[in-house]
């Protein structure tokens, strides 16, 4: 069965990138608007592999540190993510995430807090082109409980089959670049694929479960845009609390709750990510971007920096000069 929807044009292309900085690696998704941030120390390694069919995007991600994912990816679709490998504690939309398990979302909203060496395989579709598919597998549109990040239970069975097919596609797709021209064999790749994720959908979703997770996520979603302020003069965790009206106990239960760290710890890689940031441009020195990050300390900042990225401030901004 091949699908036909009012969907994006037929071309299709392949690309793969080995990332070094959180960055790159979200940079390298095209069409999306992302923000890593690297939770956990050492020096970084990722990878993305990207697929493009008509009217799908196939993707395979790993990174070898804790990273915090926020953004979009894309307008108008609907997105599906399954763990390739899971080392630790992972949380999507707050909600903690198994290893046999999908991650259900709409793509104008991403927040996905993952351990050191997770990988995840993933699907996002254009809607008409998912409503098609839904219609003719089930006889009926898709449900309104597509409108929620949700993380859903998979049969091991169900999950491993995803698994094995999205990773075939995706070394086909690499080893014959030919196929990328053939619209009708793009589009079996693309239905077979589609159908494969959809059938491994549990079928009621229960979607009862994640109501007080979710008031746990709007105390941490209003905690991090202040934290997310300016740099200037970054606030207290105490004066978060203050603002927010939520006792520090209440907000470092959250943060384990939703994000698996405590709030001191994630707003110090958040200025640490900043300082980085502003290092590779190479418009500031050390000294300028230690202080815009409220880090006043030079010996401590630098070697808290090399805790968390391996290699010290100067070596950052020499290599982006270079």
């Amino acid at each position: 069965m091949t699908a036909n929807a009012t969907i994006s044009p037929s071309a299709g292309w392949v690309q793969a990138l080995r990332a070094h900085d959180v960055d790159e690696l979200a940079q390298a998704q095209p069409g999306w608007t992302l923000r890593y941030d690297q939770l956990s120390r050492g020096a970084f390694d990722g990878q993305v592999v990207l697929a493009q069919l008509p009217g799908l995007r196939l993707v395979m991600e790993t990174a070898s540190l804790a990273v915090h994912q926020r953004g979009a990816i894309g307008q108008g679709q609907q997105g599906f993510a399954m763990p390739l490998a899971v080392a630790g504690d992972a949380f999507f939309d707050g909600q903690r995430l198994p290893a046999d398990a999908m991650m259900i979302g709409p793509s104008e909203s991403l927040d996905l807090c993952t351990p050191a060496g997770f990988g995840l395989l993933g699907v996002v579709v254009e809607r008409p082109l998912l409503a098609l598919l839904w219609e003719r597998m089930y006889q009926r549109p898709p449900g309104a409980w597509l409108e929620r990040p949700l993380v859903v239970p998979v049969r091991p069975a169900a999950a491993q089959a995803v698994r094995s097919l999205h990773l075939r596609v995706l070394a086909r797709l690499q080893a014959e670049p030919a196929l990328l021209a053939d619209e009708q064999a793009l589009r079996w790749l693309r239905d077979d694929l589609l159908m494969e994720w959809l059938a491994a959908i549990p079928s009621p979703i229960d979607t009862s479960g994640p109501a007080g997770v979710q008031a746990r996520k709007r105390v941490v979603d209003r905690a991090l845009a202040l934290l997310c302020t300016p740099p200037d003069d970054p606030p207290t965790v105490l004066q978060v609390c203050a603002a927010i009206g939520a006792s520090p106990r209440k907000l470092a239960y959250c943060f384990q709750d939703v994000l698996g760290t405590t709030p001191l710890q994630y707003q110090r890689a958040l200025r640490l990510n900043g300082a980085r940031r502003d290092l590779l441009r190479a418009g500031l020195g050390v000294q300028d971007v230690a202080a815009r990050w409220g880090f006043w300390h030079m010996g401590g900042f630098a070697a808290d920096y090399r805790r968390h990225f391996g290699e010290l401030p100067s070596q950052t901004l020499r290599r982006a000069r270079v």
